[in-house]
């Protein structure tokens, strides 16, 4: 972790926030190549946290951060891929990133994994393993809805 992220971090957690010196914090890490700085960033331009929404910004820095196998920005940036949020609708990256998410320790990519087995998202439909990764994602202690009739019969057996 660079020390200007985690000066950052220091900063940011003060009951008076100076959100300037955090962001120039944030932008010195950015510098010296630190994933956690660009999945923050990121973040911040997703949902609109001291600066406005900007959506292609913020895939830019998620892929900056899922490049360095940063599990959540892998895992945002496939939602992104997904709707199209900032990047080209792409479903096949979707899919590889929640993998890629999952596998890097993500565990609400574990169930994303199932959805698109299920609903052939960005991957070929497979109820089978659709439902051995949301028995997974079950057993890391993600809460499932099902909604497809098959696979929730499935799960009593």
């Amino acid at each position: 972790m660079s020390k200007a992220y985690e000066q950052a971090l220091e900063e940011a957690y003060k009951d008076n926030v100076n959100k300037p010196l955090v962001v120039s914090l944030l932008n010195q890490a950015l510098d010296e190549n630190s994933a956690e700085a660009a999945y923050a960033l990121a973040t911040w331009y997703l949902h609109g946290e001291y600066f406005d929404k900007d959506y292609v910004k913020a895939a830019s820095l998620l892929q900056k951060a899922a490049a360095q196998n940063y599990p959540d920005a892998c895992f945002d940036l496939a939602i992104c891929y997904e709707t199209g949020q900032g990047t080209e609708l792409n479903l096949q990256k979707a899919f590889f990133l929640y993998v890629k998410a999952a596998l890097y320790g993500n565990l609400q990519s574990i169930q994303e994994v199932g959805r698109c087995y299920e609903y052939g998202i960005g991957v070929e439909e497979n109820a089978d393993l659709a439902q051995i990764w949301y028995e997974k994602a079950e057993s890391v202690g993600i809460e499932m809805e099902y909604e497809d009739d098959e696979l929730d019969s499935d799960k009593g057996n």
